[in-house]
């Protein structure tokens, strides 16, 4: 059986979901030279199927509800998306903000607002590792439960 060529494992992972270029290529690496990926990655660009931008889009839409601007940015940039499709994605898919996000998060995890310190802390860390900011945090969990309703 003959040896399953870059542009055929290209699609194939494209075909699952959408890559970032610098993810494709990464997969890609051991199966070829950096020149033979970058000509395959080019043409796939031209022919529009492979985009950053559409992959960051489809990323931000799939996790803006759970997760928090600084977390959607950190794992797009680890996939190697550049700064503007990042910007451009949170942008477009995003049309609630930060603060209705997690406000919608944090009362689907917590039904009642923190009774106490150790509670109050419990929340935030949760809100935290998804990725939203200290002061946001703050602001939320001072919240009177009946004002944001």
């Amino acid at each position: 059986m003959a040896e399953t060529s870059l542009r055929e494992r290209a699609l194939r992972h494209l075909a699952r979901r959408d890559h970032s270029r610098a993810e494709l290529s990464r997969k890609l690496a051991a199966h070829g030279s950096t020149e033979e990926i970058d000509e395959i990655l080019d043409r796939m660009t031209e022919l529009g199927l492979l985009s950053d931008s559409r992959f960051a889009e489809a990323w931000v839409r799939g996790k803006a509800a759970r997760h928090g601007t600084a977390r959607l940015r950190h794992d797009l940039a680890q996939r190697g998306v550049p700064r503007e499709a990042i910007d451009e994605a949170i942008a477009s898919e995003c049309p609630d903000d930060e603060m209705t996000r997690a406000r919608e998060l944090c009362r689907s995890r917590f039904p009642a607002p923190p009774a106490d310190a150790r509670e109050w802390a419990r929340q935030a860390r949760f809100l935290q590792s998804r990725g939203f900011a200290v002061d946001l945090i703050r602001k939320l969990l001072k919240e009177n439960p009946d004002e944001s309703a």
